[in-house]
């Protein structure tokens, strides 16, 4: 089976660093679902604004190379134990198809047709997306799931400390969806140097941070 895009990604993350690891973790994060020409119709996305929730199939597209084996380290586990591929979210998998659930923020008619604009998504900018299917509460929703490793191991924040000189670039949306990036800890488990500057492209901006202990420090941007 081949399968084509019906639409592009558009998020204030262009680079893979920094994009959350699970969708819904940043739920302030911005982003825009942009259809391909072909799917460019009103009549594509009728009714789509009557639901809060929709999920979203994309691509893997910023890792290049294959898996190379049948099991993953997860950062939920420190990113040393190994699970297998399909008992993770690792996004190096034998198809490279990523699922995420997403708020819809609104449903805009534009120039260039429909526009999805969506809350909380863990894709970077020019992700593309195979399809889209509404969130349905009573079949998607399970109360009583189990969630293997990920209910025996919490997940943290971290503090994040953003000077005045920096937050006064960003609007107080933007500021608040980066405070929520940088709580996530974008580095890779295995790095612990409390010396080390971190870039990350964030709304047309380079953020500079250093992590001391449980504190994100950002030192520019």
């Amino acid at each position: 089976m081949n399968i084509e895009p019906v639409a592009f990604f558009r998020s204030p993350l262009t680079s893979k660093f920094g994009v959350p690891r699970q969708s819904g973790v940043a739920d302030k994060l911005p982003g825009r679902v942009e259809l391909v020409p072909e799917y460019r119709s009103a009549d594509a996305v009728r009714g789509l604004e009557a639901f809060s929730h929709a999920w979203l199939i994309w691509g893997f597209s910023a890792n290049p190379h294959a898996p190379s084996g049948l099991t993953v380290r997860p950062p939920r586990l420190g990113g040393n134990e190994r699970v297998g591929v399909f008992a993770s979210r690792s996004p190096f998998r034998p198809n490279s198809l990523g699922l995420s659930s997403v708020r819809i923020e609104s449903v805009e008619m534009t120039a260039a047709g429909p526009v999805i604009n969506v809350l909380g998504a863990d894709l970077m900018d020019g992700t593309p997306i195979y399809d889209i299917k509404p969130y349905v509460a009573y079949t998607d929703c399970h109360a009583d799931a189990r969630c293997g490793f990920v209910d025996s191991h919490h997940w943290e924040q971290l503090e994040v400390d953003v000077p005045a000189e920096v937050a006064r670039l960003f609007s107080d949306d933007e500021l608040s969806a980066l405070r929520q990036l940088l709580a996530q800890d974008p580095r890779p488990r295995y790095h612990n140097d409390e010396e080390r500057v971190y870039g990350m492209p964030y709304a047309g901006r380079d953020v500079k941070f250093r992590v001391e202990g449980r504190r994100v420090v950002v030192v520019g941007a």
